[in-house]
């Protein structure tokens, strides 16, 4: 099955995308611009922020939490307004990549130099107020996605080709024990980026310069792809009014003008229909 363009805008740097699963609304990010972009219907809509923004959760049918390169921000949708929820001092040349709420309602994150400095990104947490750090040593850390039945977060480093997993403890969703190999694709030459899982714990991963969204069963098997129009796919998520459409953002760049011209979608967001179970992304608790 091949993906079907469901916005036109070209992001350099697509990310992030979340269904607001009160509003029945598609919202995403363009990184290197700093814009949070969504479209309602036929409206298609744009808000600026002064620094790169990497990844979107929902707190209430008015707020989304915007996670920013310095820091972490509550945003009201029809007004525009925002709050400081945490300030963020990642060190220099550092930003915010790949977020996702948690069963909890907690939010990881992750960290990464912008010239891809080896090792030197993390991941974090934001609970109760606080911002915890998880996991060191990562170079550019994608992927997290949490296993439907609470047991397990997921997450890779892109540049090694590896999907990491890590059991989490049930009653306050922290890890419990140190994160293991899930899949290793760099025999493949594949790039795991941003993920997501459906409602049977399937794991759907975008694959940097792969033109597609890749779907593995919970022991690691390979089930089947989703082709999409632009070879950098940055991020899934499951919406629409079954949870059954897979959206997908993706990226220009690192493309010269020869690779524009021949893949002129990229950096579009795609969509396709029918293709799996989904469930909503949990609300964040601040």
């Amino acid at each position: 099955m091949t993906a079907r363009v469901f916005d036109e805008r070209l992001c350099e740097l697509g990310e992030g995308p979340l269904w607001h699963p009160e509003r029945g609304q598609l919202f995403w990010v363009d990184i290197l611009n700093g814009t949070l972009l969504s479209r309602d219907g036929p409206d298609q809509l744009a808000w600026s922020f002064d620094a790169m923004i990497s990844a979107l959760g929902w707190i209430d049918r008015e707020r989304l939490l915007v996670v920013s390169e310095t820091a972490l921000i509550e945003f009201t949708i029809d007004t525009g307004e925002r709050r400081i929820v945490a300030d963020l001092d990642l060190g220099y040349g550092m930003r915010t990549n790949d977020g996702r709420a948690d069963p909890w309602g907690g939010f990881w994150f992750s960290s990464m130099h912008k010239d891809a400095e080896p090792r030197a990104g993390a991941i974090y947490r934001l609970v109760n107020g606080r911002v915890e750090r998880l996991f060191t040593d990562i170079t550019i850390a994608n992927a997290i996605c949490f296993s439907p039945d609470r047991q397990f977060a997921y997450f890779a480093d892109t540049p090694l080709g590896e999907v990491r997993r890590v059991a989490l403890d049930g009653t306050t969703g922290m890890p419990s024990g140190a994160p293991e190999v899930f899949l290793d694709l760099s025999k493949e030459g594949l790039n795991p980026d941003g993920a997501v899982t459906d409602a049977e714990g399937n794991l759907w991963i975008a694959q940097w310069g792969a033109s597609r969204v890749a779907v593995y069963d919970p022991r690691g098997m390979f089930l089947r792809a989703i082709a999409v129009d632009a070879p950098n796919t940055s991020c899934p998520a499951f919406g629409g009014p079954e949870f059954s459409t897979l959206f997908c953002t993706s990226a220009r760049e690192g493309m010269d003008a020869d690779d524009l011209a021949a893949r002129p979608r990229s950096g579009m967001v795609f969509a396709a229909e029918g293709v799996g179970r989904g469930q909503a992304e949990p609300a964040v608790i601040l």
